[in-house]
């Protein structure tokens, strides 16, 4: 399907446990010498404007980064990268996860990114297409082309917007296949928590695949409104890095103030 736009749901707190694990690992990735590949399978537009209409309709923005942006000190990877795009493109800019992850990556890492969505595919090529190199096409497909990517070491969010209900299925095979050609790679996948339980039988499969190093956060959160069927986030991580337990942990905390 190809309905879905990020930018009715950008900065919401779904984001913001995403955006904190993800930086949290590129962060300490980072840290060794080795170049690394960063991919994404459903990439988006890259780049969100909060005082968009779009974003202002649902309130979403206001509910999730502009009351959650204070539990990051300003030294946190998440927070240095989200300044790091303001800086660039203004107060109001907030960064999917892509436009995050350039902020962290260095000179010799590289992006693999896919977007299908004719319009979000525009967006994330005007915004990234000088660092990345662009796919408009499956993001499943995508992933499963380049990896092993190269550099070998890396990391890869797998974050579908769930519109097509057989991605629950799909998903679990999908990861018990690239860990099988990339056995190394970290494996990072989104997931909403509905109050369907959407999630539990995907969920389910994966722990049944035995996968090495596998942290598995969710965090609950209030509806964004009235009758909205999400109730929480959550992120599934193949080979886990070092001293992401923690970070989730410090996560956790945060989010069960609300």
């Amino acid at each position: 399907m190809l309905s879905y736009q990020h930018i009715y749901h950008a900065g919401n707190l779904a984001d913001v446990q995403k955006h904190a694990l993800l930086c949290a690992m590129l962060d300490y990735m980072g840290q060794k010498p080795k170049p690394l590949t960063y991919a994404e399978t459903h990439s988006g537009r890259g780049l969100y404007q909060l005082d968009a209409a779009e974003a202002l309709k649902t309130g979403e923005a206001a509910a999730g980064i502009g009351v959650a942006e204070e539990w990051f000190a300003p030294e946190h990877p998440f927070r240095r990268a989200l300044s790091a795009v303001r800086g660039t493109y203004g107060a109001g800019a907030y960064g999917g996860s892509p436009l995050l992850a350039a902020q962290l990556l260095r000179a010799d890492d590289r992006m693999q990114l896919a977007e299908l969505h004719p319009q979000e595919y525009a967006g994330l090529e005007a915004v990234l297409g000088w660092r990345a190199k662009v796919h408009q096409r499956d993001g499943f497909e995508m992933a499963q082309a380049v990896c092993p990517p190269e550099p070998r070491r890396g990391l890869l969010l797998i974050d579908p917007s769930y519109e097509v209900k057989t991605d629950y299925t799909a998903i679990p095979g999908q990861i018990a296949k690239l860990h099988r050609k990339w056995n190394v790679g970290v494996i990072a996948l989104w997931y909403p928590i509905l109050t369907d339980g959407s999630h539990r039988g995907m969920l389910d499969a994966l722990e049944a695949q035995n996968l090495p190093k596998v942290l598995r956060h969710e965090v609950r959160f209030p509806p964004a409104r009235e009758g909205h069927r999400m109730v929480g986030s959550g992120m599934f991580v193949v080979n886990a890095p070092y001293g992401l337990a923690d970070e989730a942990a410090r996560l956790s905390k945060r989010f069960a103030s609300l």
